[in-house]
Order: structure tokens, then sequence, then C-alpha cells
């Protein structure tokens, strides 16, 4: 199940959430550390580049909040990171450097990684959006299941039980969401991906694929 592995899914160097993630093999394993590891990596940054918000809730000096946002910590917003007119962090939240947070989106306990861009209607929950990933406006993450039983991931060779009821979706690398899909709970979509518009994604994705539908993913090609 190597395809479903931190090292297979991201580029490391490309977060501030590095050391969490370096220490597990599966990337869903640290949802339930994100708010801790904020807490502590927030109360070592920087003043010189990053200034304390309210109550633990990190924002570089280099980062563009509209007035309109709503942030809850704990939370850190990274170097040049633009946060929207009326985007709602709620809390538990890693946006990286360069990404983008746009109207009306809402994040909570989620990971975003350098340069991701959730811009438009987006809903990421108990999620890691990995480098450069981008969801088309109104996609979102689907974290709980409908029957609230616990989330199983359907992995290539066989299911692997989480243990978690909230678990919406792991995005790899340079994944591209199409407009108003849906990632259902315990999706993980390899990096490089592109799933077409209106999906409704569930299990495993592999990297370097086109999701056009459920049962019909094409290998991508030069």
């Amino acid at each position: 199940m190597k395809a479903l592995t931190v090292q297979e899914l991201y580029t490391l160097e490309e977060t501030i959430a590095k050391p969490l993630l370096d220490g597990v093999t599966y990337p869903w394993e640290v949802l339930p550390k994100i708010s801790a590891f904020i807490l502590e990596l927030g109360a070592g940054l920087s003043p010189e580049e990053y200034e304390k918000r309210g109550e633990n809730i990190w924002i570089a000096k280099s980062a563009k909040v509209a007035p309109t946002a709503f942030i809850n910590g704990p939370a850190i917003i990274g170097k040049d990171a633009e946060v929207r007119h009326c985007a709602f962090i709620r809390g538990n939240a890693i946006v990286g450097e360069g990404a983008v947070v746009g109207n009306s989106t809402e994040l909570k306990n989620v990971i975003l990684f350098n340069k991701v861009q959730v811009p438009h209607y987006n809903y990421v929950g108990d999620s890691i959006l990995g480098y450069k990933s981008h969801m088309g406006a109104g996609s979102i993450t689907s974290n709980v299941k409908s029957d609230k039983k616990l989330v199983v991931v359907k992995a290539p060779d066989g299911m692997i039980e989480t243990g978690m009821k909230k678990f919406g979706a792991m995005l790899g690398d340079e994944v591209e969401v199409g407009c108003g899909s849906v990632l259902n709970p315990g999706t993980v979509v390899g990096a490089h991906t592109n799933i077409y518009p209106l999906s409704s994604v569930r299990g495993f994705v592999p990297g370097g694929s086109i999701y056009k539908k459920q049962g019909e993913v094409v290998e991508k090609r030069d």
C-alpha cells in the first residue's frame, strides 16, 4: 500500500508541518495531532516574521488577510498567503506559504501545503492538500459518512481501518479537482491527478491519472 504513504503523496519540504508528517506512514494519522502541533510550533515562530493575533493565531507579516475573513485558533497562516473576503477558518488549520483561501471557503482541521488554492466556495475539513493542489469552485471534502460509521480507506490492496469518524480527503501534490466535485470521506488522490468537474469521488485514485467518473480512470499521457 505504498501508493498511499506520506512519502508517495507529498513533497514534505513544501510544508511547515514536515516534522509532524515525517513521523507517520499514512497522512491521515496526523489529523488528531494538528491542534497540538500548531500550539507547539506557533510558540516558537519568529516574531520578526509572524504576528500573533488573538488566541493561538499566528499570521505571517507578509500574508494578506481580508478584514471580513474570520480566523479561529489554533491556526498558522504562512508567508505570502492570501485569506480572502469572507473566508472562514474554524481552527486547527495550517495554511501554507503562498496559499489562497478564497471567498466563502471554510477550513477545519486541515494542512494546506505551500501554494495550495481553495479560492471559491470550498469546504475543506479533516483533510490534507499537497503542494500546489487546487480545488475548483464549489468543490468540497465530505468528512463524515452518512451512516456515521468509522471511515475506511479503500486501498489498492485492501481496506485500511482508520478508526476515525471524521476524515475528508488526502490530495497529493499538484492535484486538480474540477468545479462542483465532492470528495467523499476517506478519499485519497495520488499526485499529479486531475478530477473531472461534477465528480463524486471515493476510495483511492492513482497518481498521474485522470478521473472521469467512478470506474473510468485513465493514465495521463504527455
